[in-house]
């Protein structure tokens, strides 16, 4: 069977199922999108899911998947509680005008290795609870981890009646043809994972959302509390090996708080490559100019080994801090590294901070999010002004708060858009609105039509007629 005609049959039976239920109740809804979390969050599931996720993808570690697994899923539902999906959820009485809900139809959500089990789950249970059907587009390393998570969520849709084919993956193996095939004949793509996936789904055919490329850079500011502000990076930059395209990779630190930073760090777990160990580091890293699977999402000690970097502190870091002056291509530590190695940079003060922000995002990263350390507002809302960036997270560690925290006001989501700074078509964070349409209905009101001189006037007696 072809790729297409196989993906076809795939797609048939996703509307089918999604025709089941196109005319459910909320509460129906909302039972589907409880099911397909539990699916995820169940310890004993939760746990298969984060080992094997391990075991296959050889990237991050069982411990934070577990956590991330749970924590992404529970916040997720809290914002999903009480939302409209179903029927009239809003309008303005005065303008005349009524919102309705309305599913997408099928979903092909295509997931990334580094998040095969919460990156799947969060897509799912946004779809689900908008009445949608979708099919999963795993990476190849990451489809087993992903069947898995579906034989779970068959599971919980057995007892509440759900049809199965509501929820669907690609089976193994997975390939670009298949991929592709499933992009085109869906309604509705969201993509996460690598470029080069997010730029096929631009150029699929079908309405898609995908996300920028992540490079995330921290600014540590005069005033800061510099102990606070390394372990929030050190808690940030090792948390599963730093498979989040939402860790820092880069520490702009202000000359005021440059020593007693690079101390904090130290004291966090960091360990400083010297100038000579740096290009050992580097070949490894980027053997062909390209960063090498082999270091993606390991431990700071096994990439150190990797090196030939043999103090006896590279055995027991957390993570390796490796001091850097220029940003591109030519300057390969200012990119995105996803592993636990931080570049440092040292800056006059704090436009100098900004600016070279600017340099790496011109590189890679741009549209994101950039991370500040102090308690300058005015600094603060200079970044939001200033750098091209849907996100400036302040005083928090940046790959948990990025996609929504229990103590931010960010919605949980593990897909950032990064706006046409990272030729994204949303800056938002994912959240279930953008697995809807919204029928509109309008009444008609009573006639407001504005004179010449309410709009125009206060311009023309400033600059003429």
């Amino acid at each position: 069977m072809t790729p297409e005609a196989h993906v076809a049959a795939l797609v048939a039976r996703a509307r089918t199922a999604q025709a089941a239920i196109d005319d459910c109740t909320q509460q129906q809804a909302d039972d589907l999108a409880l099911a397909c979390a539990w699916a995820i969050m169940e310890p004993a599931r939760n746990r298969a899911l984060a080992e094997l996720a391990v075991r296959d993808t050889g990237l991050g570690n069982v411990a934070d998947k577990i956590t991330k697994n749970h924590r992404k899923t529970l916040g997720l539902m809290r914002d999903l509680q009480g939302a409209k999906t179903v029927g009239v959820i809003g309008g303005d009485a005065a303008r005349g005008v009524v919102e309705i809900a309305r599913p997408v139809g099928v979903v092909a959500a295509i997931t990334p290795s580094t998040n095969p089990g919460a990156t799947p789950a969060n897509k799912i249970i946004n779809a689900v609870k908008c009445r949608n059907a979708i099919i999963v587009a795993p990476s190849p390393k990451g489809q087993s981890t992903a069947a898995l998570l579906l034989e779970f969520v068959h599971a919980e849709f057995a007892k509440i009646g759900a049809p199965p084919d509501l929820v669907q993956v690609l089976p193994a193996p997975v390939t670009k043809e298949a991929t592709f095939e499933l992009m085109r004949q869906a309604d509705l793509v969201v993509a996460t994972g690598s470029q080069a996936n997010v730029r096929a789904a631009y150029a699929c055919g079908t309405p898609a959302f995908g996300v920028g490329a992540g490079n995330v850079a921290a600014i540590v500011d005069a005033g800061a509390d510099t102990a606070r502000a390394a372990a929030l990076i050190a808690r940030s930059k090792t948390f599963d090996n730093a498979t989040s395209c939402s860790s820092e990779n880069s520490v702009i630190i202000v000359d005021a708080v440059y020593e007693a930073m690079l101390a904090a760090l130290a004291q966090a777990g960091g360990v400083l490559v010297t100038a000579e160990e740096k290009p050992r580091l580097q070949a490894v890293m980027w053997p062909a100019g390209k960063l090498a699977p082999a270091v993606t999402a390991q431990s700071a000690a096994k990439i150190a080994a990797l090196a030939g970097l043999r103090r006896a502190d590279y055995a027991t870091g957390r993570f390796l801090l490796v001091e850097e002056t220029g940003a591109g291509p030519a300057c390969l530590f200012s990119g995105e590294k996803l592993s636990p190695v931080l570049t440092v940079y040292r800056a006059r003060d704090f436009d100098d901070a900004r600016e070279r922000v600017r340099a790496i995002y011109a590189f890679q990263g741009a549209g994101h999010s950039v991370s500040y350390h102090g308690a300058d507002d005015a600094h603060i809302l200079d970044l939001g002004l200033h750098l091209p960036v849907a996100r400036v997270i302040v005083n928090q560690a940046h790959a948990i708060a990025t996609g929504g925290s229990f103590d931010n006001g960010l919605p949980f989501s593990l897909s950032m858009g990064c706006g046409t700074w990272g030729r994204n078509n949303f800056s938002d964070n994912m959240t279930y609105r953008h697995y809807l349409n919204i029928t509109r209905i309008a009444r008609p009101i009573p006639e407001v039509v504005p004179d010449l001189a309410g709009i125009f006037g206060d311009y023309h007696r400033r600059h003429g007629v």
